[in-house]
């Protein structure tokens, strides 16, 4: 594996996921990190992708180093030809190949900015990161996807062994209009398994047809919801018009009710969750969202062995 930032960089997707619980139960011989170094780095706030990318790193022996951008370092030029005689201080083309020269494998995280549609999809942030840097590049999340999110998803679902289980993807309130990407990677992922998969949003959050491409689709949450297994919920703004928050008439927050129309379905989200809000405590509490958050770490685990492998 070159890079990480797609389901496009694995050649076998299927046999990666089942990498993780692999992993999980038996682990990874620590020297294969042995004397190889990463760096994170972060342009937004990470809980759980910093500590367990990290933390998995450090179990099979590499060292560390993070650095986030906003703080840590001069303000970042991405436009070339630029006369930098304002506020920044370091074009992205320096910064990266000086980054990717004191380490061996690079993780970058970043956001949309929901404003521009174009430069979000274009993945500007982290195709710089591609370009310039002499070492792999693992996504961390960028502003369409977020594959390592993704990959310990699957690897959640697959855990439970159930064959061809029933997926809900359902659209879920949020005070802050946030980005697609979470969404995408799982539709992205999710269409490459035996599962039955199914989208649920309000009229006006429709996604990329880049995603949906043949995924059923329904506005009905409540007849999503019968029979699955599992329900992934997720926030995201409008594709269309793109970082709008369209009002809604009905309460999509994921309830009990709700739940009990599900085949003792499980609940799933990739955290932080607004409590109360995108889902009620109770169904969070009866959740596989701790497990998902465990599982990070080993599905980052996977990703790190076979970059070094292919070292």
């Amino acid at each position: 594996m070159n890079n990480f930032t797609s389901i496009t960089d694995v050649k076998n997707p299927n046999k990666l996921v089942q990498q993780v619980p692999s992993i999980k139960n038996n682990g990874v011989e620590s020297k294969v990190g042995k004397h190889k170094s990463l760096a994170l780095i972060f342009f937004n706030p990470s809980l759980r992708t910093r500590m367990s990318t990290q933390k998995a790193a450090q179990n099979i022996g590499m060292d560390v180093t993070v650095m986030n951008i906003n703080a840590d370092a001069w303000n970042i030029e991405f436009e070339d030809g630029t006369i930098m005689d304002g506020s920044t201080q370091e074009h992205i083309k320096d910064a990266v190949q000086v980054i990717s020269s004191y380490c061996d494998v690079m993780g970058v995280r970043t956001f949309a900015n929901l404003q521009n549609q174009k430069e979000d999809y274009e993945e500007k942030v982290l195709n710089k990161f591609l370009e310039y840097s002499s070492v792999p590049v693992i996504s961390l999340e960028s502003a369409t996807l977020h594959p390592l999110q993704s990959l310990t998803d699957l690897a959640t679902i697959a855990e439970s062994g159930i064959q061809k289980p029933k997926v809900v993807l359902s659209w879920a309130p949020h005070p802050k209009k946030l980005p697609q990407a979470v969404a995408n990677s799982f539709l992205e992922w999710i269409v490459q398994t035996d599962a039955k998969i199914k989208l649920t949003h309000p009229k006006g959050y429709e996604l990329s047809d880049q995603f949906t491409g043949g995924v059923p689709i329904t506005h009905n949450q409540k007849e999503a919801f019968k029979d699955a297994d599992f329900i992934y919920a997720k926030n995201w703004s409008s594709y269309s018009n793109y970082g709008q928050t369209p009002q809604i008439e009905k309460n999509w927050t994921i309830t009990s009710e709700k739940m009990n129309l599900t085949n003792n379905g499980k609940f799933m989200h990739c955290l932080p969750i607004r409590r109360n809000v995108v889902a009620t405590d109770q169904v969070i509490d009866q959740s596989l969202v701790y497990k998902q958050a465990k599982n990070r770490e080993y599905a980052a685990q996977a990703v790190l062995k076979n970059i070094l492998e292919d070292l």
